[in-house]
């Protein structure tokens, strides 16, 4: 009897599996069935110039009704324009919602901030794919590289020092990009650059060196993060050397990204690397073997040309189709989470696009959010106390001399779009300033204008900062401190400092606006000036946001996420990536200008009862710590709470200390609240290199609370069992 049962449910089944098919031409459309199946079938209709094709970074095979997706820019919003023409040459630019510069969304230290932003951006990705037929749905972002060293060129682009501090806010920007439906991805997040890329000059041809234990602790923190905890299943291997390997053909890509941290999806190379191989890193003999060994490491997206390679590395038996079959599913998982093999009508994000009434970089929501993300991104780096210069109060003003180049402009980087509007700090300072206060301006002072104003003004606000292209060509910047991708900086010193002292000896009552991509060494600003503001480039909101920060409605909370230094000689040598021969907070042996995690408030919070949910922690835990945070001063604002680790006397080696949990709060003022923090025991984990496994080292550690890695307010002994 049970027999009997058991093959009419067989049989009922698959007559029910047969039905379901009527309605699909080929199995792989059906989104009933396992994913590796769809797989399966759709490789076994495909013909070997098909798969060939499908090495690229559009795995589109029209004759089988597969319209896939390729790749856009996206680190701080969707880019369909902007200097480097994303949205494709000879094409009128499509207006998006720009953001600040990732560095600047970094500063933010807020998650919840950065997945609303990458949501948002997300949305309009596949808004101006499906409405305007513009772009795709493969997202090169976030940058999960660290800047390790201010003088990179790309540190615009990176969300700083800290692998744990940037791993939770690529995380949170990738959960962003490919949204919460359980079944499909809004767009897919693809992150850059696989591994260790952060030197500009050489890049075609130099190796990252580093031990095994900065490769796990340290430089693939973020990409492991962004793997396991964030969903990603897309990135992007760098031009450099590892350890003398060339990273697009590493091993690390199949032993490590996939076979440990299940990443299943799209490998590819960057723009022009696959040629690289020969003519810059002379790693193979012939194009051939080098396509080959391409293929074989796990890419499965080109971004150059390699047909005629690849086809060369088959003929001679180099490579087989079973070879380019293994490595090309991964390309077609990341079209089924987009739905893009699926009936439209069964995903709800085909739909964007198809009923909206106004654009949506046009709608009030995504102005206000690129305000919000534009205001908390500020950073107040000095006010002092004595003058008390900040905020600006408008009933004690009547001239305000705004000086510098950068007050009325808005930037844009090689990676941005084009926003839908402007506002320069310039237009912002006067709309906020109103009818009754006079605000003049002059570019420079080469006719002593500057200096005329600031005198005669009741403040003077210099704006300065660097060009984030360097109003040049590719691999160009004729200002030394200037830098950007292809061009690492020759310098940390602010070419225009000598513009604030003539203006600050005009007129004590200076508030100094660096607009700048990365670190300066403003040691005499710092001395000198009574208040200084650090803000990224590139934003469409910079003045609203910069004016809403000096004239007092909004209380700054931006937090650095570097250490900047005094000198450029407190640096070690650019290629020197063993970052414990003193580089970042974590190692750095001198005195900082600015240490990570600084940034002030126009309020004061005092910290009291720190409390360890219990005092000791085991392995697979979290321990809840908690702290309380009053606002003692006169003005509503956030606080960004940080949690640093000292590992004390333990035997392994370690950093001096450890950022392992922040949060950033709102508090009004006058008001008290209890903040809890979730301190993770895996994020306290060594690499133990002779078991190859991340191992817990039993002994006793510091909890220390602060308001950055240099002010500590609160200590307590933790015990690891």
């Amino acid at each position: 009897m049970l027999r009997k049962v058991g093959m009419f449910i067989c049989i009922l089944c698959c007559y029910c599996t047969s039905v379901a098919q009527e309605k699909y031409e080929y199995p792989f459309q059906n989104p009933n069935l396992d994913t590796e199946l769809r797989i399966d079938n759709l490789l076994s209709l495909m013909s070997l110039d098909e798969k060939v094709k499908a090495l690229s970074t559009n795995p589109s095979v029209p004759r089988l009704g597969i319209k896939a997706t390729g790749h856009v820019e996206g680190l701080h919003g969707l880019a369909l324009g902007g200097p480097a023409q994303w949205g494709g040459k000879g094409k009128a630019p499509l207006s998006t919602t720009t953001f600040p510069q990732a560095y600047g969304l970094g500063e933010t230290w807020d998650t919840h901030l950065l997945k609303k932003v990458a949501n948002a951006e997300a949305f309009e990705t596949r808004y101006t794919l499906q409405k305007y037929d513009r772009g795709s749905l493969v997202v090169r972002a976030p940058n999960a590289d660290l800047a390790r060293d201010p003088r990179w060129g790309r540190t615009e682009e990176s969300y700083g020092e800290d692998p744990y501090l940037t791993g939770q806010l690529s995380v949170a920007f990738i959960k962003g990009l490919q949204g919460d439906h359980p079944d499909y991805w809004q767009t897919a997040a693809l992150m850059k650059h696989f591994l260790a890329n952060s030197n500009e000059d050489g890049r075609t041809y130099t190796s990252s060196n580093f031990n095994e234990r900065l490769w796990r602790e340290y430089y693939a923190v973020p990409f492991r993060m962004g793997v396991e905890e964030g969903g990603s299943r897309a990135y992007m291997a760098a031009y450099n050397k590892v350890n003398g390997i060339p990273a697009m053909v590493h091993p690390m890509l199949k032993e490590i990204t996939q076979k440990e941290w299940g990443q299943n999806g799209i490998i590819c190379t960057d723009g022009g690397a696959f040629k690289l191989l020969l003519s810059d890193h002379k790693y193979y003999p012939d194009k051939y073997k080098a396509a080959a060994a391409t293929v074989k490491a796990g890419i499965n997206q080109f971004l150059d040309d390699y047909t005629e390679a690849v086809y060369g590395a088959l003929s001679n038996g180099y490579l087989t189709e079973a070879d380019i079959d293994k490595e090309i599913r991964g390309n077609y998982r990341v079209m089924i989470k987009l739905g893009l093999l699926d009936n439209p009508n069964e995903n709800l994000y085909s739909q964007i696009g198809k009923s909206e009434e106004k654009d949506p970089w046009e709608t009030e929501a995504h102005k206000n959010l690129a305000l919000e993300a534009t205001r908390k991104s500020i950073v107040l780096l000095k006010n002092d106390k004595k003058k008390n210069l900040l905020p600006l109060n408008k009933n004690e003003l009547e001239h305000i001399a705004v000086v510098g180049k950068r007050a009325d402009e808005v930037l844009l980087d090689w990676y941005s779009g084009t926003p839908p509007y402007k506002i320069t700090p310039l237009q912002g300072i006067r709309s906020k300033a109103g009818e009754n206060i006079r605000v003049s301006y002059a570019v420079n002072n080469a006719d002593g204008k500057a200096v005329k104003l600031a005198r005669e003004a009741d403040v003077a606000i210099v704006v300065v900062g660097n060009h984030p292209t360097c109003d040049a060509g590719w691999a160009n910047c004729p200002v030394p401190s200037n830098g950007k991708e292809s061009v690492d900086r020759q310098s940390l010193e602010l070419e225009e400092e000598d513009l604030i002292k003539l203006i600050h000896k005009a007129n004590p009552n200076t508030v100094v606006v660096l607009a700048s991509s990365f670190p300066y060494s403003i040691n005499w600003t710092q001395e000198n000036v009574p208040a200084i503001l650090h803000m990224a480039q590139n934003s469409q909101e910079m003045g609203s946001a910069l004016a809403d920060v000096l004239f007092g409605d909004y209380n700054p909370a931006g937090r650095l996420t570097q250490t900047w230094v005094q000198s450029i000689t407190d640096l070690p040598t650019l290629m020197d990536y063993d970052i414990r021969n003193g580089r970042t907070y974590m190692y750095f042996e001198g005195n900082p200008l600015y240490s990570f995690g600084h940034g002030l408030s126009y309020s004061n919070f005092e910290y009291s009862n720190l409390n360890l949910e219990k005092p000791f922690i085991k392995e697979d835990e979290e321990l809840e710590i908690s702290v309380n945070i009053k606002n003692t001063g006169d003005f509503d604002g956030d606080e960004v709470i940080q949690l640093y680790v000292d590992y004390g006397e333990a035997e392994v080696s370690r950093p001096r200390k450890a950022l392992k949990a922040f949060k950033r709060i709102f508090i009004e003022k006058g008001q008290a609240k209890t903040v809890s923090l979730k301190l993770r025991e895996k994020d306290l984990r060594y690499w133990n290199v002779e078991e190859q496994k991340f191992v817990l080292e039993p002994g006793v550690i510091e909890i220390q609370i602060g308001k950055a890695s240099d002010n500590i307010q609160l200590k307590k002994k933790l015990t690891i069992r």
